[in-house]
């Protein structure tokens, strides 16, 4: 029987979310990778039950995680009852959807039916009665957003969320999103952007500042570029690597030797700093606070361990922050 760490909350640091009363830890667990029947159950555990130890008390999911679709929540769901059951007051959970969930024209994008219907699938894998944080995944271009935001603030009304949030919104789409839900008494929690030291959208589109104005939260997800950012690609691409898989989300014409090459100047800033490149790109995110929450995946608990090693400094002086922009600017 799994006995949480006592000093789980010692070294964590956790960062209010917005304006509301909910803090997240500097570093929440996604579960977009490595929680499906390809992977042995006991490694699953064993990663969510030492995230839990070092303070990481927020778990990321979608609907459409695993793969297949909607295993990475079952999963979820059977380490919540095998080892999670006396702490769930202790974890904050979040699902989305918006994304291809099942056949027909009600399994993806933002319409009440979809986003309804898909929370009550989610809950049913996880065995929960609620979740912490809905989100709708992405903007639907054909639903009007006030349908969408609709269907967040029903989840709350019914008890099936205690927050919401949206992911791969834009700014003004963001804007307006938070604009109906306080119209309908369900603030905007939090948003979940794509953001790294390689890809500055969430920057240079003008969404953190519109956070920061409408004092919203933010979780960045892949920080680490898809395992660019890990030290995997200093030499090369791996065999055993995503972009050697030629994945969807990372494929080998992505490494070009001008990227290597920026991957190992950034390497270089990192051992300055006595960090791995893995926690530089981590603590870059998370710098000046702007960030609520930087979400990593995990293969193995010694995987997490050093993504966590991260918030040992998670400081920058204006030369570093001067070198890293350099270096990827070029």
């Amino acid at each position: 029987m799994y006995t949480a760490h006592p000093d789980r909350y010692a070294e964590m640091p956790y960062r209010r979310t917005g304006r509301s009363g909910l803090n997240l830890p500097a570093l929440s667990l996604g579960l977009w990778h490595n929680f499906g029947p390809d992977r042995p159950v006991e490694t699953q555990r064993a990663i969510l039950r030492r995230a839990f130890d070092l303070g990481v008390t927020h778990f990321d999911l979608a609907n459409n995680y695993g793969p297949p679709p909607g295993s990475a929540e079952s999963a979820l769901g059977e380490a919540l009852k095998a080892d999670f059951a006396p702490y769930r007051d202790e974890l904050v959970i979040s699902t989305k959807a918006g994304y291809l969930m099942w056949p027909g024209p009600y399994g993806e994008w933002g319409s009440r039916k979809y986003l309804l219907s898909s929370l009550d699938q989610s809950l049913s894998r996880m065995g929960l009665e609620y979740v912490d944080i809905f989100y709708s995944h992405r903007p639907d271009p054909k639903t009007p957003l006030e349908e969408t935001m609709g269907a967040l603030h029903t989840a709350v009304q019914q008890g099936k969320a205690l927050y919401v949030g949206v992911s791969n919104y834009s700014a003004e789409q963001t804007r307006e999103a938070a604009r109906i839900l306080a119209e309908l008494g369900t603030p905007l929690l939090i948003h979940q952007p794509r953001y790294s030291m390689l890809d500055r959208r969430p920057e240079t589109g003008g969404l953190l500042d519109a956070l920061d104005e409408l004092q919203v939260g933010s979780i960045a997800y892949s920080p680490l570029e898809q395992g660019l950012l890990t030290g995997r690609y200093l030499n090369g691409i791996p065999e055993d690597s995503r972009a050697a898989s030629d994945s969807p989300f990372l494929n080998s014409d992505a490494v070009t030797e001008e990227l290597v090459g920026k991957l190992r100047a950034l390497n270089e800033i990192a051992g300055s700093r006595g960090q791995s490149l893995a926690q530089l790109a981590l603590a870059w995110v998370l710098r000046q606070g702007r960030v609520t929450s930087a979400l990593v995946g995990a293969s193995s608990p010694r995987q997490l361990e050093d993504s966590v090693a991260a918030i040992g400094n998670l400081d920058f002086d204006a030369d570093e922050l001067a070198r890293i922009d350099k270096v990827v600017k070029g």
